[in-house]
């Protein structure tokens, strides 16, 4: 190879790995950067509009069904949910899937989320213990859970979805997973509530198929 060839060739593989390296900079980073711009102004727009009584259908944000606080994940957490499950809603906040329980309601209130990039809203999940509250706001109502599973208590298999169930329960011998939940009973009988939230996330700060999954039951409703 003659040296024109080498330097050529060499500098080929310089800007192929900075390429590389500044797609991961922005996947890791521009995009968390760029979320969580989108879900502050979200979540701005939306408590104006609900504190001035004007309908969402109104803003750009009428896909937005409530905003999440976490309390334990800091003073200033809040996330808008919308409805769907898609790339494009879970870069904007927490997905809410078309047959998931509306806030408050009977059944199961499934809030999915990432754990890492666009906006990275379960980013410390595993840090979450059971007793942690999760606050969720609505137009009218605030509507307070209480977890009931430790952030990193029970990991599944993306194809396991028995855990957004309306009231989750775990009949399989086989989960895909090393621990054990609540001995196979369903949700509510552990809670003693059929008014359930279930977060769901990434195991693992990189691609995985396994999720993370936290159970919580309603413990207060008051008006917002």
């Amino acid at each position: 190879m003659t040296r024109r060839a080498v330097v050529v060739t060499g500098t080929a593989l310089v800007a192929a790995g900075l390429s590389t390296l500044g797609w991961f900079g922005w996947e890791l980073y521009g995009t968390t950067w760029v979320s969580q711009r989108h879900q502050a102004a979200a979540v701005t727009q939306v408590e104006q509009a609900w504190a001035s009584g004007t309908t969402l259908e109104k803003t750009s944000q009428d896909d937005v069904l409530a905003i999440v606080r976490i309390p334990a994940l800091g003073a200033s957490y809040a996330v808008p949910a919308r409805a769907g499950e898609g790339d494009d809603v879970l870069a904007e906040g927490f997905g809410v899937p078309d047959d998931s329980a509306d806030p408050g309601a009977v059944g199961n209130l499934v809030l999915l989320g990432h754990r890492i990039t666009h906006g990275e809203p379960l980013r410390d999940m595993p840090d979450l213990v059971a007793g942690d509250r999760v606050i969720v706001e609505t137009a009218d109502r605030v509507f307070t859970y209480r977890l009931d599973t430790d952030g990193d208590a029970l990991t599944v298999d993306l194809h396991n979805t028995w855990v957004t169930d309306p009231d989750p329960q775990d009949t399989s011998s086989d989960t895909g997973t090393d621990n054990a939940w609540n001995d196979g009973q369903p949700a509510s009988r552990l809670t003693g509530s059929r008014r359930l939230l279930t977060l769901v996330t990434c195991s693992e700060l990189f691609h995985t198929d396994d999720r993370l999954v936290a159970f919580a039951h309603l413990v207060s409703s008051r008006a917002r």
